[in-house]
């Protein structure tokens, strides 16, 4: 089985923040939100705020968005095929994404693409809490070993090192810079 990454590996850019600003275009009143994820942005960056309180904070604007499930369609219909063309030409059912974003926010474009399993961080898709824990680094061995506790990953794939837990227990890893795919570094 092959495990991807979603954000900056399949897809080209940041689905969460291009979710963001495609609400802001399209809602005038989410503009009030601008000022406030760049204060817990900059907080974040400097380490003074932990990621998930980072991003519940960042995720709280979709307290104000009328439809989110609308929206997510309305926005993978308009970015849908934002997918790095190496992926779209391998990719397959029993592809595995895994991925730090919102479960509410991928679970449809999971579907446009047929990939049939997605683990992602477990948000609210009303408040932007979350009710578990983010789906990132070593947390990602975890909630695969969840689901396939005695699966093989032939292949993983992502843009990060944050991702390095993933690449260590898979056959081969490969790390991904847009349409250029390498072999990934050694382990730290």
């Amino acid at each position: 089985m092959n495990v991807f990454d979603f954000d900056g590996t399949i897809y080209h850019g940041d689905s969460s923040k291009d979710f963001f600003f495609y609400c802001v275009k399209k809602y005038p009143k989410m503009k009030k939100y601008l000022f406030k994820c760049a204060f817990w942005g900059i907080g974040f960056a400097l380490r003074l705020v932990k990621k998930i309180k980072f991003k519940e904070k960042f995720f709280s604007f979709l307290k104000d968005v009328p439809n989110v499930d609308k929206a997510v369609e309305e926005f993978w219909a308009e970015k849908g095929n934002n997918m790095h063309k190496w992926y779209m030409e391998m990719k397959q059912p029993s592809d595995v994404i895994i991925s730090a974003s919102p479960e509410f926010l991928l679970e449809p474009i999971c579907k446009r693409l047929g990939v049939e399993c997605l683990i992602a961080s477990p948000t609210d898709k009303h408040t932007g809490k979350f009710s578990g824990p983010n789906c990132l680094g070593e947390e990602k061995v975890k909630r695969f070993r969840e689901i396939y506790p005695e699966a093989e990953i032939d292949e993983f794939y992502s843009d990060r090192y944050v991702d390095t837990p993933v690449a260590k227990i898979a056959k081969k890893a490969i790390f991904v810079k847009g349409e250029k795919l390498s072999p990934w570094k050694k382990f730290k």
